[in-house]
């Protein structure tokens, strides 16, 4: 039966499935396939790594514990490489290419943008311009369920926190991205 008790029948990586990963699924993937299913909801190699090192899991509640173990671990450049896995608020593409499912994810993360008046878009881009040149690293907000203008004053009250505190609340933010993520990968 190659390398399953019961093949799955879910998008692995480049594989082609019809159901819904399972813990069991993903502790049975080759390292390599489980860390790329990984870096599709963190963009930093050293988490996905380790939660690909980590496994198995007994159950989701164990992973998601272990990927805040780990975020909780990450340094700086960590957070910046997993920041360019995310296209700016109101863009499509990341700095770093995205699988199909990460830009899928993004776009529904980001779904309220589309729906934004020109001038609205206009001012998230010269913001998200401006939050870049003071910090170095693009704006970071888990967006599920939240208007453009709500994503706007977000960034606008964020853009006046020194360098640490942002880089620790867009490390916040981008915890929270991964988590809803990881729910994606069972849903």
């Amino acid at each position: 039966m190659g390398l399953y008790r019961n093949p799955p029948s879910l998008t692995v990586g480049l594989l082609t499935h019809d159901r819904a990963m399972t813990i069991d699924d993903l502790n049975e993937l080759p390292p390599p396939a489980a860390r790329d299913e990984f870096l599709q909801c963190c963009g930093s190699t050293t988490w996905a790594r380790a939660m690909a090192q980590a496994r198995p899991f007994g159950n989701e509640e164990e992973l998601f514990i272990k990927a805040d173990q780990f975020a909780a671990g990450l340094k700086t450049e960590d957070w910046l490489e997993a920041f360019r896995a995310h296209p700016k608020i109101g863009e499509k593409k990341a700095t770093k290419s995205q699988t199909q499912q990460e830009q899928s994810w993004s776009a529904q993360e980001q779904s309220a943008v589309r729906a934004a008046s020109a001038d609205m878009i206009a001012q998230l881009a010269n913001r998200n311009r401006e939050y870049q040149a003071r910090f170095g690293f693009i704006f970071i907000v888990c967006a599920t369920g939240k208007s453009p203008g709500e994503m706007l004053a977000i960034l606008n009250r964020r853009i006046d926190n020194d360098p640490q505190t942002e880089l620790q609340v867009a490390a916040e933010e981008q915890r929270k991205i991964t988590r809803l993520r990881l729910e994606k990968l069972f849903a």
